[in-house]
């Protein structure tokens, strides 16, 4: 099971100054994407909605569409998916968030814009990406809605049956 391992120690030194050997498993280091203003860019998705996502260094104000996130997002849980990779992170109030999102409903959006900061974030700090991994934010949620049948009036749902 084991194997013995001779040598010495300059038979080592020149592994190490060759390099890794084909076969060996080498660790990926991950760098930094940035474009020339500072921003890094991710694109997030959620049922059917798509959301471009640019993270910057900032105060930690988010825009979406153009509007505010208070006004765009009303209800507190939505805003609260957005903060969650910042506080999950501990980059809370650290970065400024401009999103553009299409498609689908608020709920889906929200969940779109979630999962393009967490992207847009792991290109900003390649190290943050083991913790919002863990916390399952750079997983796309693959659950959509569920096709109607024919037959049916809605996906599973029957017609009312009658009696007479």
């Amino acid at each position: 099971m084991s194997e013995q391992i001779t040598g010495t120690l300059a038979d080592l030194k020149t592994l190490v100054q060759t390099g890794p050997l084909p076969g060996d498993m080498v660790a990926v280091l991950r760098e930094q994407k940035r474009d020339a203003q500072g921003r890094s860019y991710a694109t997030g998705r959620r049922k059917d909605a798509v959301a471009r996502v640019w993270v910057k260094p900032g105060k930690g104000e988010m825009t979406i569409n153009g509007r505010p996130v208070v006004t765009y997002f009303a209800r507190p849980v939505l805003r609260m998916l957005l903060s969650q990779p910042f506080l999950v992170a501990d980059r809370y109030q650290q970065f400024d968030v401009v999103a553009t999102v299409t498609g689908g409903g608020l709920s889906g959006q929200a969940g779109a814009v979630r999962h393009g900061i967490s992207r847009a974030l792991t290109n900003y700090e390649p190290e943050l990406r083991p913790i919002l991994k863990k916390a399952g934010f750079l997983t796309r949620d693959p659950r959509v809605v569920e096709r109607k049948k024919y037959g049916k009036a809605k996906a599973r749902r029957s017609f009312q049956f009658s009696k007479r």
